[in-house]
């Protein structure tokens, strides 16, 4: 299985080394944000290597709605609970949950398949910074605050039109940045095709906190040092 080098598990637990889910959110994943370090403060497991996990071993529905309500640490053991036939939650052993599931339709548990869509997400995911979030935030002149980057997941909503499918590729499909304070709200929209055809769409959304106004010194000077640091660990491997 693809994430076996990302993940531990026993029985019916798993947990992450910070080794695991850093590496997962760098190789695999392509992203780069420092709370992903295995050196940061700040460290939590990538979203996106708690949604692989849940997919991998739940399959993918024809609709999903995924809410985040908590940052995972290394080494916290979680289990997943199917709450009703339709809601499934991933838990720790005090009940604390993380990321819950709402399925409906059909399943698909083809792991080639559920690979494919994984991988090319997560991607597709781990490129939000700087190519996409850069511009919104000079849109609305705002941005994070670069001694405390936090961007993390809120939500997100994944619905196939069918799952006879191969190899559906993502392909972003607009965005926008909603500011309330200093906080705001990034929503990410995408869709899958498959041989030109629209076979499903998706919406993320994600909230920066700690927002300020705009620099664009400082800003840019941000995006130099973490594309540095990407090239650096990439020219490494």
């Amino acid at each position: 299985m693809f994430l076996k080098p990302y993940v531990s598990t026993e029985g019916n637990t798993f947990e992450f080394t910070r080794d695991q889910a850093s590496k997962f959110a760098k190789r695999v994943a392509g992203d780069f944000n420092p709370i992903h370090d295995e050196d940061s403060k700040r460290f939590c497991i990538p979203g996106d290597l708690l949604f692989a996990v849940l997919l991998q071993k739940k399959g993918i529905s024809e609709k999903m709605s995924f809410r985040f309500s908590g940052m995972v640490a290394d080494g916290v053991p979680l289990h997943i609970e199917e709450t009703t036939a339709n809601e499934i939650a991933l838990l720790d052993d005090k009940g604390k949950e993380y990321l819950h599931m709402h399925h409906e339709g059909k399943v698909c548990n083809n792991d080639v398949f559920i690979e494919h869509v994984v991988t090319n997400y997560v991607q597709f995911s781990g490129r939000n910074f700087p190519h996409i979030m850069v511009p919104l935030m000079e849109e609305q002149q705002q941005m994070f605050n670069c001694k405390r980057p936090l961007v993390i997941y809120e939500s997100m909503d994944i619905e196939f039109s069918r799952l006879d499918l191969t190899h559906p590729e993502v392909e972003f499909s607009g965005a926008s940045f909603d500011v309330s304070g200093k906080r705001g709200i990034v929503t990410l929209n995408f869709a899958f095709k498959e041989q030109g055809e629209v076979v499903g769409r998706g919406v993320k959304r994600m909230i920066a906190s700690g927002l300020k106004p705009f620099c664009s010194e400082e800003l840019n000077y941000f995006v130099d040092i973490f594309n540095k640091r990407k090239e650096a660990y990439l020219a490494a491997q």
